[in-house]
């Protein structure tokens, strides 16, 4: 099974929409993945995400299902020790994140006191289930850390969302920390991150990351990766995001 998590376009999170730029880079990923056999799209209930999906969908002639848990992770707001204002769970800065220990174990990030204090456990596991719920509807059914491939095959499926919970996704999957994910990774716009599962022993599947945050469609039409998602690379870089 593959399984394709897509970032949506270049956003106009104003209108949650899609800029100009951001309409130009969902009409080259359509052409990408129309290609495609799919067996099924997913969608989140944002507006960026479906306006994404939207040339796929139309030049495919197929709908996507909206999954309301893969909408982005906005709505977990913490306060860490020393901030003066919340923050959304996965985006702290350096001088804090690298000193908590917590943050880099697979288990042991959403448990510390200011996660569970915004309500953050209860939260990703939510968005556990659903991925969970999603790969068992498709073959694949949850056991500890792996996966019994009850019927295993070679689909593909799709998820168009956003860069906040494919990190939440991809930190339950694949065993790591989605706060360290989100934080040292970075998907632009249109990316797509394939997952690839390997059944070496019969009956065990794991779900293995063949890339991640793929923009080949972009380089190929000669269209610049939108800036969003990252951050300044110098701290005098005024013009970029800080």
């Amino acid at each position: 099974m593959r399984l394709l998590i897509i970032r949506h376009g270049d956003p106009d999170y104003s209108i949650d929409s899609l800029t100009e730029k951001g309409w130009r880079e969902a009409e080259l990923l359509s052409e990408r993945i129309s290609k495609l056999d799919v067996k099924a799209f997913y969608c989140s209930p944002l507006g960026r995400a479906k306006d994404t999906a939207k040339a796929t969908l139309e030049k495919m002639g197929r709908e996507a299902e909206i999954l309301d848990w893969l909408r982005e992770f906005y709505y977990c707001q913490v306060k860490v020790p020393g901030a003066q204002e919340t923050q959304i769970c996965w985006d702290f800065m350096p001088s804090f994140y690298t000193k908590v220990d917590g943050l880099y174990d697979a288990e042991k990030f959403k448990e510390l006191d200011f996660m569970r204090e915004g309500n953050y456990p209860e939260l990703f596991k939510v968005i556990a289930d659903g991925v969970d719920e999603l790969l068992e509807k498709h073959g694949y059914r949850r056991n500890g850390r792996y996966y019994d491939a009850v019927n295993p095959n070679r689909d593909t499926v799709v998820l168009f969302c956003h860069f906040g919970i494919e990190c939440q996704i991809l930190g339950h999957i694949l065993g790591l920390s989605p706060v360290i994910l989100a934080q040292n990774f970075c998907a632009a716009p249109t990316s797509v991150t394939t997952l690839i599962t390997e059944e070496r022993e019969q009956g065990i599947a794991v779900f293995r990351c063949q890339s991640f945050g793929d923009i080949s469609h972009l380089y190929a039409a000669g269209e610049e990766p939108a800036f969003s998602a990252r951050f300044c690379e110098r701290y005098e870089d005024w013009d970029e995001r800080h």
